[in-house]
């Protein structure tokens, strides 16, 4: 999916000429993009804009983007892959599959943006940060006189049978972020004994992780484990959501950028890396996309509404341990064998 800009107005033939050759000279870059697509766009259209660079956009989540990656190593299609949660960037990183480069622009970020670069050996860093929690429907929930949830231990409850939702760890960064969480929160084997008992209450597992809040908005389930600032943007469009984080304690992502090892159009991948940490970039999030994550740029302010991470109990999250591919394959072929295969 590609978009170009538009010349509105012609002021004369040679100065039009002359535009439009000085804005083919600027060539092309590929971004794989996995945050929301109105997001992908809406930053496409903005770097098109300010550097006469023509975008092409593959929107896909982030395990999905990964797997794309390793399946292109020895031909890369793209140049740089812009958003998703960072454990993938880390896995790509640590397997070769990212370049290194240092933008002039990491003075200007978050700590734990940084924490990223340090975390990938200077090939990824943070560009946005979202929590972990639970996202519900308040209609659908009086209506079926359920209590929201508040803690993990609440999930498990024999009245939310068939009620939530969660996206497929294979597929989605988020459903692997959140079972990172649950196995730093409890440990490795009584969170896959919480994931086991959570199965019966699962009514479907999305392939992307902002499938299920969609899904609360709709009114198709009462709850979703999701990032909460998805929760936000489906309220401020109007839907009947709200959102928790959990009382036990929750883990957060790092979105991360990255440029692709071996990408032909090098020196437009650094320009939209670096466009990407800029303040003028991460307020397309919200202003355009309408998404409330917390932006690494410390120059840019916290959305109105969003989700505050300082105010939330978080997990030590340790990005370098389950952004790890060893770790990462451990983890999700276990939660195929010991909940994906289990019954509907």
């Amino acid at each position: 999916m590609s978009w170009r800009i538009s010349i509105s107005a012609v002021i004369g033939g040679v100065a039009l000429a002359a535009a439009a050759t000085a804005a083919q000279a600027q060539g092309a870059v590929n971004v794989y993009c996995s945050v929301q697509v109105e997001w992908c766009q809406a930053a496409a259209n903005a770097f098109e804009k300010s550097t006469g660079t023509k975008v092409n956009v593959t929107q896909k989540g982030s395990g999905e983007t990964l797997a794309q990656i390793r399946a292109e190593a020895q031909n890369p299609r793209g140049d740089v892959w812009f958003g998703g949660t960072g454990d993938p960037h880390l896995i790509m990183a640590e397997e070769g599959l990212s370049d290194v480069y240092e933008s002039p622009r990491l003075k200007e970020l978050q700590d734990w943006a940084l924490k990223q670069y340090e975390a990938s050996k200077k090939r990824s860093v943070g560009v946005y940060s979202g929590a972990v929690g639970f996202g519900y429907n308040t209609e659908l929930l009086a209506k079926k006189k359920l209590a929201a949830p508040a803690c993990w231990a609440d999930l498990l409850k024999a009245e939310y049978k068939g009620e939530i939702q969660v996206a497929n760890p294979n597929s989605s960064g988020t459903a692997y972020v959140i079972i990172a969480t649950l196995v730093q929160l409890l440990g490795e084997d009584k969170a896959f004994d919480y994931l086991k008992q959570l199965h019966p209450n699962v009514n479907a597992y999305a392939r992307s992780g902002t499938g299920p809040i969609k899904a609360v908005a709709r009114g198709e389930t009462g709850v979703s484990l999701s990032f909460v600032h998805d929760a936000v943007t489906e309220t401020n469009a109007g839907f009947p959501v709200a959102y928790a984080t959990p009382c036990e304690g929750t883990g957060y992502e790092i979105g991360s950028v990255s440029i692709i090892k071996g990408s032909r159009n090098l020196a437009n991948a650094r320009k939209f890396y670096d466009w990407a940490l800029t303040l003028e970039a991460q307020r397309i999030g919200f202003e355009v996309a309408k998404q409330l994550q917390m932006p690494s740029n410390k120059s840019a302010p916290l959305p109105p509404g969003a989700p505050d991470l300082t105010k939330m109990k978080l997990v030590n999250y340790d990005f370098v341990k389950y952004g790890q591919a060893s770790e990462r394959k451990r983890l999700l072929d276990r939660w195929d064998r010991e909940v994906g295969s289990l019954p509907r």
